[in-house]
């Protein structure tokens, strides 16, 4: 799993509440929530590197 990084945010009381809201619908923190709407624009942005992907498979 990738290393995380703390950092405080400040944002709008209105966006905020939204995001809870949305957080509590998808049964997600308000933290998981943020980091998967990141997430998703990142990607569809394509702005976020591709992930490694695990070669370890069986040669039988």
């Amino acid at each position: 799993m990738a290393k995380k990084k703390a950092f405080a945010l400040r944002i709008d009381e209105e966006m905020l509440k939204a995001v809870e809201k949305w957080a509590a619908d998808e049964f997600r923190s308000t933290n998981g929530q943020i980091e998967w709407m990141l997430n998703k624009c990142l990607k569809e942005a394509k702005r976020l590197k591709p992930k490694k992907e695990d070669n370890t498979t069986n040669n039988e």
